[in-house]
C-alpha cells in the first residue's frame, strides 16, 4: 500500500500501524500475511483493486459488511506484491451471503479464501492457455482475417469457446478455411502479437520466486514458439499448421492440443520437475479450458465465458494478469 492513500482506514493500514484503529465504529485489528489468520476467522477474503479513489467507497462496503454481519471488530492485512496494485485481505467468522459480496465496488476484485492458497514463495508451476489469456487476441482469427475468412471462422470459434462445439472438430473446420493462404501471414502475425496487460509483470514475479511457467495452447506451434523465446517460458505446447510450398494446407498434424491435453499438461509437467501438491496453478478464458483448471490445484478463469468461471476456483474479472500473484500466499 502507498502513502497516496487519503482515506484513513488506508492511511493506518499502510503505515505500519498500531494494532488497532476505530474507524466508523468499528475496531479494526492489524495482522501481516505470512502469519497466522485470527484463530476466531473461518473465512478471508481479498480485495484487489487498482484506484486508489475508490478506497473511500471500499472503506464504506467494509464497514457496510461488517454491520451486515454484526461484527464489532474486523481483522485485515495489507498484501505486498511486486507488481503495481493494492490488495487486503479481511479475515471473518462467517462466509458473506452472495447477494452481499455482490454490493462490492466494480472496480475491485473480490476473491473469497475457502481453502489453503498455493505459496507464491515457493516453486510451483503456472499452465497458461494463450489465446484472450497471454495475449489479447484469438491467432486462428486473425489468421482468417488476413486471409480474407474472418467472419466464417470466428463464428466458429466463438461456438468453440463457449462449449458448443467439440474442439477438435472446431479446430479442423477452422483451419480448413485458412486452405491456400500464404503462409507469410503467420510470421506477420508473430511480429505484432499483443500481449495480455500484466502479463509481463506477473511472470517477472513468479519467476523470482522459481515458478515454472507453461503455455499450453489450442492454437498453434509458431505463436507460442514466439511467447516462449520472448518471456523465456519453461514449455509450450500448441497444435502444428501443415505448410506446402509456402501456403497453408488447411491441416494440422500430429497429437491435436484439446482439452484433455491442456490437462495432461499440468500432470506431466507437475511430475517432470516434481512440483508439489497444492503448487499447479492454471489459467484461461474458456470452456475449453474446463480440464485444465480442475486438473490444477487452484485453477483460476481469466475474463472468463460462464462455464469456465463457474467451474474455476478464483476469477479475475476487469483487471489485469498483475491481479495472479494476489491470489497466491506469501
Amino acid at each position: 500500500m502507498e502513502s497516496l492513500n487519503q482515506n484513513p482506514l488506508f492511511v493506518w493500514l499502510a503505515a505500519n500501524p498500531l494494532p488497532r484503529f476505530e474507524y466508523q465504529g468499528l475496531s479494526f485489528e492489524a495482522y501481516q500475511e505470512s502469519s497466522t489468520r485470527p484463530s476466531q476467522s473461518g473465512f478471508a477474503m481479498r480485495l484487489i483493486y487498482e484506484d486508489l479513489s475508490i478506497e473511500d467507497s471500499l472503506a464504506a462496503w467494509i464497514v457496510s459488511l461488517a454491520n451486515s454481519l454484526k461484527l464489532t471488530s474486523l481483522s485485515i492485512a495489507p498484501i505486498r506484491r511486486q507488481v503495481a496494485l493494492h490488495c487486503v485481505e479481511l479475515a471473518i467468522p462467517v462466509e458473506p451471503s452472495a447477494e452481499l459480496l455482490a454490493t462490492c465496488p466494480s472496480q475491485v476484485e473480490l476473491h473469497l479464501i475457502r481453502g489453503p492458497l498455493p505459496k507464491l514463495s515457493e516453486p510451483g508451476l503456472l499452465v497458461m492457455d494463450m489465446d484472450s489469456t497471454a495475449i489479447q487476441i484469438e491467432c486462428i482469427d486473425e489468421l482468417a482475417a488476413m486471409a480474407g475468412v474472418g467472419e466464417q471462422v470466428a463464428a466458429i470459434t466463438e461456438r468453440a469457446m463457449q462449449g458448443e462445439l467439440d474442439f477438435e472438430q472446431s479446430l479442423r473446420q477452422r483451419v480448413a478455411q485458412l486452405q491456400g493462404a500464404d503462409a507469410q501471414i503467420i510470421q506477420t502475425l508473430c511480429d505484432t502479437l499483443p500481449l495480455m496487460p500484466g502479463l509481463e509483470a506477473m511472470l517477472t514475479e513468479l519467476k523470482s520466486h522459481h515458478w515454472r511457467l507453461v503455455v499450453a495452447s489450442g492454437g498453434f506451434t509458431p505463436f507460442v514458439g514466439h511467447l516462449k523465446q520472448l518471456l523465456n517460458l519453461d514449455a509450450v505446447f500448441a497444435n502444428e499448421l501443415v505448410i506446402a510450398d509456402g501456403k497453408l494446407a488447411g491441416t494440422v498434424t500430429g497429437k491435436v492440443v484439446d482439452a484433455q491435453f491442456k490437462a495432461d499438461v499440468v500432470n506431466r509437467c507437475s511430475q517432470d520437475w516434481l512440483i508439489p501438491a497444492g503448487q499447479r496453478v492454471a489459467i484461461g478464458d474458456g470452456a475449453n479450458d474446463i480440464p485444465m483448471v480442475q486438473a490444477a490445484d487452484f485453477g483460476i478463469a481469466f475474463h472468463a465465458k460462464p462455464k469456465l468461471a463457474a467451474a474455476a476456483d478464483a476469477r479475475i474479472r476487469s483487471l489485469d494478469l498483475r491481479v495472479l500473484p494476489y491470489l497466491l500466499q506469501f
